[in-house]
């Protein structure tokens, strides 16, 4: 059987593309793993996350200004991973990935999987576009033309880095396995809305507050948000918390593992999605919880992205607003009828089977058979 080493720098446990990764490999292939956790029975290494005490900070910071972008890296990402170089497949999971991809190589086949577009993925924040923007940008320059295969999970994305790197990704979105379940049926005088993630002060989730503002009093809405890793996130989630008791039909309820997200969230109505287009990424976006309420036959109300509109019209499976104002989302949300939501929910069933990992497994299992034709 061949051997397949999946790098990620991220807890496997809280990665939902990563473990559907595994999945897709986990027949055909022995299977381990390098991250910060552990993952099933597979055989696992941990790696460190990045070194941010303050005197890497200083000397990476100073590498990263002056240009010296392996040491960065080194400074920053490196390992010392005790691994044979025997795989048949490495595959690198974002750009920090990819570097030690090619470190353990071997006589390996690389497959890396971009989880966004690199070159962009903060480029909204001063800071990161003048310590990391380059350093990513050479990362991708460097490494990117020398892979096997690559994947990523849109259209757009993929295009841009077609554009600028020359490689054409196969795209590969974050659709979760298909769920056979039927759309709860919506009470008019009291329509559910759910908004599951986390609590990242970029997406400006207060946005949903101020649309409930704007919304009768058939509408509620629930909050499912994971606990968060980083502070700067647990003050937000705190700050959100307290905004919310101005608003007695917003509602916390607990995270659940990813295996029961569908589940939960199939007793809403509406999943809403309102992210501000502040970056390239952030533009086009095309985010599991999208494609879990999908699954869970919820309707859905969001913001003009495109890759999500696209879809969202075609299947007409909800709404989509103007622009990305509260007031233009309640708009639109308040003329609803229990009829249209049933009705949106209704449409889920042909969308949740066409567009599920199932099918995205037959598409990584063909960029597999184009890396190993002999």
């Amino acid at each position: 059987m061949r051997k397949a080493l999946v790098i990620t720098f991220s807890k496997i446990q809280h990665d939902a593309r990563v473990k559907r990764q595994i999945s897709f490999l986990e027949n055909d292939f022995e299977v381990h793993l390098a991250c910060f956790d552990s993952y099933k029975d597979f055989r696992s290494v941990k790696i460190s996350p990045p070194r941010l005490s303050l005197m890497n900070k200083l000397v990476s910071g100073a590498f990263l200004i002056l240009r010296l972008y392996d040491k960065a890296y080194d400074k920053l990402y490196g390992q010392n991973l005790n691994l044979a170089k025997d795989f048949d497949l490495v595959i690198a999971n974002d750009i920090e990935a990819l570097p030690l991809a090619f470190q353990l190589k071997g006589n390996a086949k690389i497959l890396f999987d971009a989880h966004e577009y690199a070159p962009r993925h903060f480029e909204n924040k001063l800071s990161w576009r003048i310590f990391f923007q380059g350093f990513n940008k050479f990362l991708c320059k460097k490494y990117i033309p020398k892979v096997d295969a690559m994947i990523t999970v849109g259209e757009v994305i993929a295009k841009e880095y077609e554009k600028r790197y020359g490689v054409t990704p196969t795209v590969i979105t974050n659709a979760p396995p298909y769920s056979d379940i039927v759309p709860k049926a919506v009470a008019p005088d009291k329509i559910r809305m759910v908004h599951q993630g986390i609590a990242n002060p970029s997406r400006k989730l207060e946005l949903m507050f101020d649309m409930m503002d704007q919304l009768d009093e058939r509408f509620e809405l629930y909050l499912m948000l994971m606990n968060p890793i980083h502070k700067s996130h647990m003050d937000y989630l705190k700050r959100l918390k307290n905004m919310s008791t101005k608003n007695g039909r917003i509602h916390f309820i607990p995270a659940v593992p990813t295996d029961r997200v569908i589940s939960t969230i199939n007793q809403f109505d509406l999943g809403i999605i309102l992210i501000p287009p502040i970056n390239f990424n952030y533009r086009n976006t095309l985010p599991n919880k999208f494609f879990e309420c999908i699954q869970a036959r919820t309707a859905v109300a969001i913001g003009p992205i495109p890759e999500i509109k696209k879809i969202t019209e075609f299947y007409k499976i909800g709404l989509v607003s103007d622009d990305f104002r509260a007031s233009s989302l309640a708009k639109k949300i308040q003329s609803l009828t229990a009829e249209e939501i049933q009705q949106f929910k209704t449409n889920t069933n042909l969308a949740a089977f066409e567009l599920n990992a199932e099918k995205n497994k037959v598409i990584f299992k063909n960029v597999l058979e184009g890396l190993f034709k002999t």
